[in-house]
């Protein structure tokens, strides 16, 4: 590989897409809160090689943009990628990514200063390679297509119930981006289960509010007095243990996400849901009470819905991002009067 000389993609350890007469790779770039992820992968989307490191959040933006160029360069060197030819990159990113694939529209707090970045036009600067951009989840979805539990389906739904409530939906065999890049949010969908409960978000009603990790365990502290349960985790082995209130949260927060699928896929008539994320781990109650609120508030046309667990785990967003990564039209590296943000920069 060569390093550009002139142009844009002139920062230290650049790579340019075609000075190599190597093998076509691509990147894949899982960028989250805490952790970020690069992957390097063939054109059949075989990993060739991957590193990882904590994402320096609360440094701003240009640092998380400087650790992904900087584990992209180590993933790069790998014995197996060196001498490849990088001709694209895909990045599945927290936060939401603006329609046009190239700029984080908005992000929370788990990312300071991430909203707004540029982030596309950033890492063809820095990497020499066109770039374009997915929301983590829609990124998901992309991998669960590709080569997971969604592989064959033309339409499908994702949910990632953790830490928050995400979503993505994809129809004809395309992640769907939406007006403004929030497709898919099913965090956000009110449902009666969460009336009176204040989402993340500052509004009242919304799913996220009973149904993700924290709110369940905020739930069982407040509700039912267990001040010293920190965490989902927690929450689960109380359960597990019989706790009938930990039990009872668990059902509460499924049927909530239960309704709220059910609503989406009376709209989409998808061909499978596909469900992932830790409150997975937290025992049975969660996913059988979203299964049948499902079942219960859907047309019986719509029942035999397919609702099935990713296949592919952490994977998923890498080899979604990387396979996503020639879908977005993209128009030249970024040129030095691209509107880059000073604190980027």
């Amino acid at each position: 590989m060569t390093t550009r000389t002139t142009g844009p993609g002139t920062g230290p350890g650049a790579r340019t897409a075609s000075a190599s007469h190597g093998p076509a790779v691509r990147l894949g770039i899982d960028i989250g809160g805490t952790k970020t992820a690069v992957a390097v992968l063939d054109e059949r989307n075989r990993f060739l090689a991957r590193t990882t490191a904590a994402t320096p959040a609360a440094e701003g933006a240009a640092a998380v943009v400087g650790r992904v160029r900087e584990l992209a360069v180590r993933a790069l060197a790998e014995p197996a990628a060196a001498g490849a030819r990088l001709t694209a990159i895909g990045v599945g990113t927290a936060g939401v990514v603006a329609p046009d694939g190239r700029t984080i529209a908005s992000a929370t707090e788990a990312l300071p200063g991430w909203a707004g970045t540029p982030l596309a036009a950033l890492l063809e600067e820095a990497l020499g390679a066109p770039t374009s951009l997915l929301g983590d989840v829609q990124a998901f979805l992309a991998g669960e297509l590709a080569a997971g539990a969604a592989r064959g389906a033309r339409s499908a739904v994702a949910v990632m119930a953790g830490t928050g409530i995400g979503g993505a939906i994809a129809l004809d065999g395309t992640v769907v981006r939406g007006s403004r890049g929030a497709a898919g949010h099913l965090g956000h969908v009110p449902v009666a289960e969460a009336e009176g409960h204040r989402c993340p978000c500052g509004a009242m009603g919304h799913v996220e509010a009973v149904a993700s990790g924290p709110a369940m365990t905020a739930l069982l502290r407040r509700d039912a007095a267990h001040t010293d349960v920190q965490d989902l985790r927690e929450v689960g082995a109380a359960a597990a243990d019989g706790n009938a209130a930990a039990r009872a949260v668990l059902r509460r927060g499924g049927r909530a996400l239960g309704a709220a699928l059910a609503g989406v896929v009376s709209t989409l008539d998808p061909d499978v849901v596909v469900l992932a994320g830790g409150v997975l781990h937290a025992g049975p109650w969660y996913e059988e009470a979203a299964r049948a609120e499902l079942t219960a508030r859907t047309l019986p046309l719509l029942r035999g819905t397919r609702l099935v667990r990713a296949g592919l785990g952490a994977d998923a967003v890498l080899l979604g991002a990387a396979s996503h990564s020639g879908a977005t039209p993209y128009d030249g590296f970024a040129s030095p009067t691209d509107p880059i943000s000073p604190a980027v920069r």
